[in-house]
């Protein structure tokens, strides 16, 4: 019998999203304590042997605080120009910190084209499959610079199962502002359970994951059990847990009792 443990320290491939409320202040400016332990996590998965892809939020964020604009960009052409800027700086950002750890990185920018096209969906299976070969941590966000409504994946929630299935990963880390799906509204009933391991997404699990509730704008628990069932269908594993937790990750594959844990079909055996 395969073990919640075993699970998790054998999986060789991993991909991790954080979301913006993971690596940004309340003021909406980038936390670069949160970002700089995120960071130091992957790296040390690095370390070990592991190939790691990280699936990062922020761009249009970080560009419209640039530009001094004191609202959310609404209009795809405000988005798409608040996404030019803060990509180059985000980039820059996580860069210069997974440097610190000898880590080398690549930018992937990704469209709905570039998963629905056969042509292009090889290549960028290609491009990863080559990354990894040479140690490289690719950090992938939607390409909003360009992107419009037709194009898009839409959150990066189902980007990152997208991502993982792409690259064939073992495991899909979602880092939320929530600590994983409850089996009723932890901001309501004190006694609200937390749902550590499902094997099967049942009625059941969908209708929790309206009643769980989260703060992101693009990526509340509706999105997050889409991407679970898209990542769970192609055989990868997916777990939900609070990125405010600065060891969170390491926590993750210690085998820390923590987040919620969708079982990839055809892992074999009961957790």
């Amino acid at each position: 019998m395969k073990t919640r443990k075993t699970h998790l320290e054998n999986a060789k491939t991993i991909v991790v999203k954080v979301g913006t409320s993971t690596i940004t202040h309340e003021s909406g400016l980038l936390n670069f304590d949160r970002i700089e332990k995120l960071v130091r996590q992957l790296s040390d998965l690095r370390n070990q042997g592991k190939n790691v892809i990280l699936v990062t939020s922020g761009a249009i964020g970080v560009g419209a605080n640039k530009l001094g604009l004191k609202l959310k960009p609404q209009t795809i052409p405000e988005k798409q120009a608040a996404a030019a800027i803060g990509q180059g700086i985000l980039l820059h950002i996580y860069e210069k910190f997974f440097s610190e750890y000898g880590e080398i990185v690549a930018q992937i920018l990704l469209t709905k084209d570039d998963i629905t096209n056969k042509a292009r969906y090889n290549n960028a299976t290609n491009a990863f499959n080559e990354l990894l070969r040479h140690g490289v941590i690719p950090i992938v966000n939607e390409n909003d610079a360009v992107a419009v409504h037709e194009i898009k994946v839409g959150d990066n929630d189902t980007l990152s199962a997208l991502v993982a299935t792409i690259v064939n990963a073992d495991l899909l880390i979602l880092l939320s502002d929530i600590d994983g799906l409850y089996d009723s509204d932890p901001k309501i009933n004190n006694n609200a359970k937390l749902l550590t391991y499902i094997p099967h997404i049942t009625k059941e699990v969908e209708s929790c994951a309206g009643i769980t509730k989260s703060k992101l704008g693009t990526g509340g628990m509706s999105t997050k059990l889409k991407a679970a069932k898209l990542a769970v269908e192609n055989g990868v594993s997916m777990i939900i847990a609070n990125g405010s937790n600065d060891t969170i990750i390491k926590d993750i594959i210690s085998n820390r009792e923590i987040g919620t844990l969708f079982l990839g079909k055809n892992k074999g055996g009961e957790l």
